[in-house]
């Protein structure tokens, strides 16, 4: 994906799951990871869940789609 591409409240995805942006800068987009057990946790902000920040190298790895994001290397399994 392209930073262009991204505005609060958009769910997309990475290799470690499914994510919802928070806030959005000039050349960052900050999102929470939603994995929690309790969607109460995504109410906010502030949010019961950790906010984390994706540079301009980082939204790259990122996808609307659910199947076009790959694990990372190291977690893949070995062949």
């Amino acid at each position: 994906m392209r930073h262009s591409e991204f505005y609060i409240g958009l769910d997309f995805y990475k290799a470690t799951g499914r994510w919802r942006c928070t806030d959005l800068g000039t050349r960052m987009a900050v999102a929470i990871r939603l994995d929690a057990c309790d969607s109460s946790w995504y109410n906010g902000p502030p949010y019961s869940v950790s906010e984390s920040v994706f540079d301009e190298n980082d939204v790259e790895g990122c996808s609307l789609e659910p199947d076009a994001v790959h694990a990372p290397p190291e977690s893949r399994p070995k062949v």
